[in-house]
Parts: structure tokens; sequence; C-alpha cells
């Protein structure tokens, strides 16, 4: 072989390897500080937190009108009427999505970026957000994917039964009280506080584990129909209770500064999300001497001082100088007054399209906090726990308190607008004595508290409310004024039968794992209004 071609061949040689070797560069993008593939776990927690609120308060606008906190102007709508969407449509499947992809992965990684490089405080908080998150996915659809969620190269994915996630569930929330209360060696408490970092608690590990305890307490009292409920679940209840909030202070909130829409409260006018709602005549019976008497028809005012600060009135005609508080009767549309320009029922906490542009209020400020989880909600959980243990003295001090508490609530996410006035002693006082309020034992039914926890979650507790109608299987003694459907007022499907699930999401499951939904029952047409686990006597 001559030198010339020698030469030829080394040269070539080393071009298909030169080649080779920055083909190997170019493709490996997790050393591109450009491109990374793998992201450190202090540029996921926002994105993570504000999904809570994104994804919960999507379908809450659909899942708070079958829980009656809402109606629409449409007196054949849907959801007031217990139905679901006609396929195709994704409309209840956001909780889905952002439990398995809002979520999924990315608390995945970041739970592993926190454990491979000791980032003890993101793990917890990474397991603290998927126990939560798989929580709410069960109580929203029932059956659900667990085991096979993030299995890669796959199509089809298999349901689990509810009772295996809410063992999963403990399961994680055990693994996040394990790593908040590590401490890792570097000091992460200034990425957690800074403005892209943890925007509900801000790096404070203590009220992070008292939310995962809250979510436990909520958990355990979801099964009251238990057997063994009284003699274990309830003292489960009262003991992750006393382990959580103290004050509404420590409340689960994500928060927003308003500075544009895109950084609004979700439930706020810029945002967008809120529209067409309407005062429901459910909420407003409460406020107005429902809870355990017969509410005022068109008052103008209330014993009840969360009437004012919740809601707003409207005018009964064009020229009336009177403003009343009116609310619509679910499934019957919006009534309106001639000559009222607009819709005179009107949430006046609501803007939007509505005429007039009306000044959001209470938790639909633009700047306000978006409640995930309250104290006042826990602590009318304990009330529920201590009745159905039958310790129904302390179970009044702790409702009557709990009532207090929410007060303090109203004053606390109600501060959003300019004209809002703070609720004060003078006022609390006489409701905490009126006939509104139960005085003693004689006199105490689970309605009281479940009435006054309607209220509490009221707006913003879309699931957990739907949780409770359906744990006391929308019992009309238990929820005084909840309007019952009856006959053609339920959606066609339904068989006159109350929703207890929703359906998962369209495009994933009824397009790519259908087989594994009809082995589920998931294609007959009353698939909504089957029971799920948890408020069953099943154990």
């Amino acid at each position: 072989m001559n030198t010339i071609k020698r030469y030829k061949i080394v040269l070539i040689l080393c071009l298909i390897l030169m080649n080779a070797a920055g083909c190997k560069k170019f493709l490996d993008i997790n050393k591109d500080p450009s491109d990374p593939q793998i992201v450190r776990a202090e540029f996921l927690l926002s994105r993570l937190i504000f999904q809570m609120a994104n994804g919960t308060s999507q379908d809450y606008m659909q899942l708070m009108r079958l829980t009656q906190n809402f109606t629409n102007t449409d007196a054949n709508d849907l959801y007031e009427r217990h139905g679901f969407p006609a396929s195709p449509s994704d409309v209840t499947g956001v909780i889905w999505r952002m439990n398995y992809a809002d979520f999924g992965l990315n608390i995945e990684d970041m739970i592993k970026d926190g454990i491979e490089n000791k980032k003890y405080e993101y793990v917890g908080i990474g397991y603290a957000l998927k126990a939560w998150g798989f929580q709410m996915t069960t109580d929203m659809y029932g059956d659900i994917i667990l085991d096979e969620a993030f299995k890669i190269n796959t199509l089809t994915f298999r349901y689990q039964s509810q009772k295996e996630v809410y063992e999963r569930v403990r399961e994680w929330s055990n693994l996040a009280i394990k790593y908040l209360n590590m401490q890792s060696p570097l000091d992460y408490k200034p990425a957690l506080a800074g403005a892209s970092g943890d925007f509900m608690y801000r790096g404070d590990m203590n009220k992070w584990k008292k939310f995962v305890y809250g979510n436990l307490a909520l958990h355990y009292n979801h099964l009251v129909n238990k057997p063994n409920y009284a003699s274990t679940y309830a003292d489960s209840v009262l003991k992750y209770v006393e382990l959580s909030f103290i004050n509404t202070s420590e409340d689960a909130t994500v928060k927003f500064t308003a500075s544009g829409s895109d950084d609004a409260n979700v439930l706020g006018a810029d945002f967008g999300y809120v529209n067409n709602m309407r005062i429901s005549k459910t909420i407003l019976s409460l406020l107005t001497g429902g809870v355990r008497g017969e509410p005022t028809v068109d008052t103008t005012a209330s014993k009840d001082p969360r009437l004012a600060r919740m809601l707003t009135p409207a005018q009964t005609t064009a020229t009336s100088p009177a403003f009343y508080y009116r609310g619509n009767t679910p499934t019957k549309g919006t009534v309106t007054v001639t000559g009222v320009p607009g819709t005179p029922f009107v949430l006046g906490t609501f803007t939007g399209n509505l005429v007039g542009g009306y000044p959001g209020k209470y938790i639909f400020s633009n700047t306000s906090q978006y409640p995930i989880m309250s104290f006042a909600q826990l602590q009318f959980a304990k009330a529920e726990a201590l009745f159905l243990k039958g310790d129904k003295q302390t179970a009044l001090t702790t409702y009557q308190g709990a009532i207090r508490a929410h007060m303090s609530f109203v004053n606390t996410y109600g501060n959003g607008g300019s004209d809002f006035k703070a609720i004060t002693p003078a006022e609390i006082e006489p409701y905490m004595t009126s006939a509104e309020v139960a005085q003693n034992i004689s006199q105490f039914k689970m309605s009281d508290i479940m009435n006054q926890k309607y209220i509490a979650q009221w707006g913003w507790a879309g699931l957990e409310q739907w949780c409770d109608l359906r744990k006391y299987h929308y019992d009309p003694a238990v929820f005084t004024q909840y309007y019952q459907l009856t006959g053609s007022e339920f959606a066609p499907n339904n068989g006159g039968k109350y929703a207890y699930r929703y359906r998962p999401r369209y495009n994933s499951e009824y397009i790519w794992n259908k087989k594994e939904i009809e082995r589920i029952g998931g294609l007959a047409p009353d698939y909504n209004t089957k029971e799920t686990w948890f408020s069953t006597a099943e154990n």
C-alpha cells in the first residue's frame, strides 16, 4: 500500500471517529447546560404548587355546581343535574391531568434528585404533594392508575381499587414526614423562601408536616361508614387534626401577587376561570337563618355576619334603591327581573363578563390566596369524629370553635376588596348565641356540624365538599338546605341517582386505555352514579 493511500485511510478513520465522538457529544444533552434534560428539584417546586390551584379550580367550576355552591344561568345545566359531559370531552378531567401529567414525572424527578443529592426538604414536599394529588384523584374518579402510573413504553395502564390508593396515600404520607424531619447537608432555605421556590410555606418544614397531617385527617374522616370508624378511624382523625394547623395563619394556600393576569388568583376576574356563576339558594339559605331554622327570603341583612362578606346583593327592579340577597334554585336556571340590566342574581364576587364589573371580594379577588386546606375545615372534621364517637360535649365545643375559626377565615381571605370590613366581636357574639348555633348537646345534631362545614368550605373546597355529601349519601337530614333532585331534574343517564364519581380524562383513558375502562365498568351510561369505596361500609 503506497504512503498516500495509507494517509487517506488514516484520515477517513480519524474523521469517522471524530464524527462519532461529536455525535455522542451532541446527543448527550444532559451535559449541555443550554438544553438540560434533568431538572433540579429547586426549579420544579413552584410550578407544582401552582398546579394545585390551577388543576383543582378548573374542575371545581363544574363540581361546585353539583355541590350547589353555585348555579349556572342554564336551566339544563348538566352538572347541577349530576350528569357528565358527552364524549369526547376532557371537562372534569383536569384533576386527572394535574396528577398524572402536571405533577406526574415532575414530582418523581424532584424526589429522585432530592434523594440522590441529599435535598431532603424537596423529597419531603414531593411525597406530601404526591399523597395529596393521588388522594384528590381517587376521591374524584374512584378506581385509578396506581402502580403503573409512570410505566414507560406502554399505552395501556392498569386501574387499581380506591382502597389500594388510600393505603398508598398513607405510605407516601409517612415518607413525607420522614424526609421533612431530615436536615439536608446544604442550606436550601434561601431557595425555598425565594420568589420561585416554596410559595406555600416559604420553606417552613413544620408547616409542611402539618399539611401532611391535615391531609391524613381528612383522609380518615371520609371513612365514616366503615364498621370500625368510631373505634379506629375517628381516633386517627383526632390524632392528625391535633398534629395539624393551630390557627388560620397556618392554612395551606397558594399565594398570588396579581402583578399580571398570569399571576392573579385563579378564582379572580383577571385569571378568567370563573364565568356565569350565580348565588345558589343553598348557600344563601344557610347564611340567612337556614342552618337550624327557616331562611329569610329576599332579605337585606342577616344575623350571620358572613353573609355580607361572602355574597353580594342585587336590585329587585331597575329603579329600586334596595338591594336584596337572592339565590337561584339548582336546575331552574337564572330568574330574571324585568328592567334590570343583565342578570340580577349575580354572584357579586365574580367579575368577568358581568354587567357593571363587580369588584372581586372574599376569596374571589385577584390578590386573594387560594385555599387548599384550612384550620376551620379540620376543626369541623374533628367535631364530626367526636360526635360519631359519642363524645358530644367535646364535639359541641369543637364545633363552636370551628365556627369562630371560619369567621377568622373570612377576615383573612375577604380583605382583598377596598370596601371590606372585618367581622367584629360585636357581630360574632350575637350570632354565636343565636338559634342558628347549637347551644347544648340536647339540641346538637350532625346537621349542625355539616351545614356549618358547608359554609366554611363554600367556594373553594369543592372536592372535600363533595366527599361530605357522598359519605352521608346526600342525606336531607344532614344537609338540610341541599336542594334534593327528583325525577327529570336528574341527568337523563343517571337513572334518578346522585353522582358518586366523575369519569377519568377522556383523551388519555377513553382513547388509549379503553379496554381497562371497560373492565372497571367505565363504559356504562350511569358509571358516574356508582358509589366509590370510601363511602361504603366495605373495609
